[in-house]
């Protein structure tokens, strides 16, 4: 997974979205974080350094210290509605991992340059569709339905209403009709 971007919403609190994208795919994972964190990968993806270590600067710079490094972050699980990540780390030629929330491990590992997964499970679960790689799938068949002369069902009307979320970067809507849809295919 890449890192797309981050978005705030103001009904979210303050709170903001890291969106991860498949890198040879096209479903999004919207993740929803705290402002300090958003703070954090922003600040190293702009490649911003603050006067003095951040938090996750300060966690490198220990990891270094005992001679290990970040090789990778899974985001392994999502139970009700909470995502659950894995650092894992090299230390004496040994595999490690260590429990961490998704915004942490994702901040952790792009001070590495560590790689990002998602097990299928959760990406199948919360992910949400996009357009932009392969072409035209959802809408097509929309459009199908609209040549023969039939209205949209309410699961092709969610759908559009969707990918234009998608479209408009508004993910928090996106993953609430994402879950609309999941609920009407039961």
């Amino acid at each position: 997974m890449e890192i797309l971007g981050l978005s705030t919403s103001p009904s979210s609190g303050g709170a903001y979205a890291l969106i991860l994208t498949e890198k040879q795919g096209n479903r999004r994972l919207p993740i929803i974080i705290g402002t300090f964190e958003a703070q954090a990968i922003a600040l190293e993806l702009e490649s911003i350094k603050p006067p003095r270590p951040m938090t996750h600067d300060l966690l490198k710079n220990v990891i270094m210290s005992f001679d290990s490094k970040v090789q990778q972050v899974v985001i392994n699980d999502l139970t009700e509605g909470t995502f659950f990540a894995k650092i894992k780390y090299q230390k004496n030629d040994e595999e490690q991992e260590i429990d961490a929330r998704p915004s942490d491990a994702i901040a952790v590992a792009i001070r590495f340059g560590a790689d990002i997964f998602v097990h299928s499970s959760v990406l199948d679960e919360a992910g949400i569709e996009s357009e932009d790689t392969p072409e035209g799938a959802a809408s097509g068949k929309s459009e199908k339905s609209m040549q023969e002369g039939g209205e949209l069902s309410g699961i092709e009307k969610l759908e559009n209403e969707l990918q234009t979320a998608i479209d408009t970067e508004n993910y928090e809507k996106a993953a609430k009709i994402r879950d609309q849809i999941n609920k009407l295919k039961g």
